[in-house]
């Protein structure tokens, strides 16, 4: 339990201290009375002017919220330790935990499962990172594709080959559990505090490494190269997963398959699981020189030491749809991120450092269930599909179509490149970048990127270049779940994560991995005791 104080504003370019010092004045305490820390920091570029702006936390030996009460003071809120006590059930288990996928939301339940003795074992249809790695740059340099094992599947999901940003809006306590655990296998110090915080896919790397060693340390088990392939349910409830090594008896599984996994879907829907269609957004990624987006938010200030790389946030909404950017990557790369032969897949990715000359967002539309109804639950996953295949054969190869967005504006095929190079690791071929795309979303794009010029000078110039198409920006679909957790129809099976349909990121995708570790932990006593 705490006080935080919120909404201290300080130049850039002063000291960490001060906001220490602020938070105390505004309290009328010292630090003799109390210890402070950085609770957040984000930047404000806001006005010509750019503020960090802090929150402090504050521990106070005595009755905080009493002192919080009488101080009255805007700002300033008591803040009680509202994280979920560690449940820990009674009931035996006749077989270990399984954990389905070994993304943020696999990794989270099995890392929580294996602290606490559950001796989770794991399945995970690609790779350990080393072999993933390996198979991922291989494609990149021009050689054979592997459906198993590249940027959707394998050790760390996803999300491995992202920017490692950790934003999220759903305000839960257990965002400072997935935050200290990141940070204390390896991540950076600075992300508990940080408004935004990002880890960056070098270094998120070791980290989901070091939980996987934690993992098998501590009586897990992990299982490389391992898809799965179905479920056996008898009466209701799950009895065993069926994986290409035959079938695995247990009594609760966590499935955290994330969103490209779609053989599998299709096989668990056969068996019985519940799954229905589901809204997502498809698009392009945008590119920008990122020492353009730093002058446009930061003006006269772009390129100072103490300003990190700039980073936007834009939407639109008209006509029932929304257009937005998405995954925004501070000088980060466009790359390649199918999973299945003869189809282009785009998606961006960020160094801790951030240092690449460009900066890359997905430019994204809404599309709702009626869209793509095909009386199946699988009508989104047709869709992206059929857009993946089409720019593949747009192009002949792997090679992803590019676009001026001049161009795309005037509605005509872009020749070459201007000021802004792309980064798409395999080659472009420039024509038309969104024309695998349907026209509604084309046209969305096209109306909606003079808009996102007025509101960030420079996001619609006519060098800046769309790399096509983004399609994985969520689940189309959704394994749905009873308030339970369990799996419509099948008790014990718990669907988890962004693939499942419940999160939408890495921080959220952890934060509901840990929650269906919970779930399991709740009802049983450890494994290992």
């Amino acid at each position: 339990m705490s006080l935080v104080i919120s909404n201290i504003r300080l130049p850039f370019d002063e000291p960490e201290e001060q906001a220490l010092a602020e938070a105390y004045r505004l309290t009328g305490l010292t630090a003799g009375q109390t210890q402070a820390a950085v609770n957040r920091v984000s930047i404000d570029a806001r006005r010509g002017r750019i503020f960090r702006v802090y929150s402090v936390r504050l521990d106070l030996p005595g009755d905080e919220k009493a002192f919080c009460e009488k101080l009255q003071t805007p700002f300033v809120r008591y803040k009680p330790n509202d994280k979920p006590a560690v449940p820990r059930g009674a009931k035996r288990l006749t077989h270990r935990p399984v954990v389905v996928g070994l993304g943020p939301a696999g990794l989270f339940a099995a890392y929580t499962l294996a602290k606490y003795g559950y001796a989770p074992l794991v399945f995970e249809r690609g790779g350990d990172l080393d072999e993933r790695d390996a198979a991922v740059d291989t494609f990149w340099r021009g050689g054979a594709f592997d459906p198993d094992c590249n940027i959707q599947f394998g050790e760390g999901g996803a999300g491995a080959y992202s920017d490692g940003k950790l934003t999220t809006r759903i305000g839960d306590a257990l965002c400072d559990t997935v935050l200290e655990t990141l940070a204390a296998h390896g991540a950076p110090a600075d992300i508990v505090k940080k408004a935004k915080p990002h880890v960056g896919t070098d270094i998120l790397k070791d980290v989901v490494r070091a939980m996987r060693r934690y993992i098998v340390q501590n009586g897990g088990a992990v299982r490389f190269r391992t898809a799965l392939t179905g479920v056996v349910i008898r009466s209701g409830a799950l009895c065993a997963v069926r994986t290409q090594q035959g079938e695995t008896a247990c009594e609760r599984a966590v499935i955290a398959l994330g969103h490209s996994a779609r053989d599998t879907f299709v096989a668990l829907h056969r068996n019985g699981v519940y799954l229905e269609p589901k809204p997502f957004s498809i698009g392009v990624r945008i590119e920008h020189l990122q020492s353009e987006i730093d002058r446009a938010l930061y003006g006269r200030y772009a390129g100072h030491p103490l300003l990190p790389p700039a980073e936007y946030n834009l939407s639109r909404r008209s006509g029932g749809r929304a257009c937005y950017s998405f995954c925004m990557c501070p000088g980060g790369t466009v790359v390649a991120a199918q999973s299945e032969r003869d189809t282009i897949v785009t998606n961006g990715m960020s160094l801790h450092a951030r240092d690449g000359k460009n900066a890359n967002a997905a430019l994204a539309v809404s599309v709702d269930p009626a869209d793509f109804d095909d009386g199946t639950p699988f009508g989104g996953v047709a869709l992206q599909q059929q857009i993946e295949h089409a720019a593949f054969l747009q192009t002949g190869s792997y090679r992803a179509p590019c676009q001026r967005v001049g161009d795309f504006i005037a509605g005509r095929p872009t020749r070459n490149a201007g000021a802004v190079q792309p980064s798409y690791p395999i080659g472009v071929a420039y024509g038309e970048a969104a024309a695998s795309l349907p026209d509604f979303v084309q046209g969305m794009m096209r109306d909606s990127l003079p808009y996102f010029g007025g509101k960030l000078r420079g996001f619609d110039a006519a060098d800046a270049l769309l790399t096509g198409p983004e399609t994985r920006t969520s689940s189309p679909v959704r394994i749905t779940r009873g308030q339970d957790l369990f799996s419509l129809g099948c008790a014990g099976l718990i669907p988890s994560g962004e693939g499942a349909g419940y999160a939408g990121g890495i921080m959220s995708a952890a934060v509901d991995g840990i929650k269906a570790a919970y779930r399991i932990m709740e009802e049983f006593a450890p494994v290992l005791e």
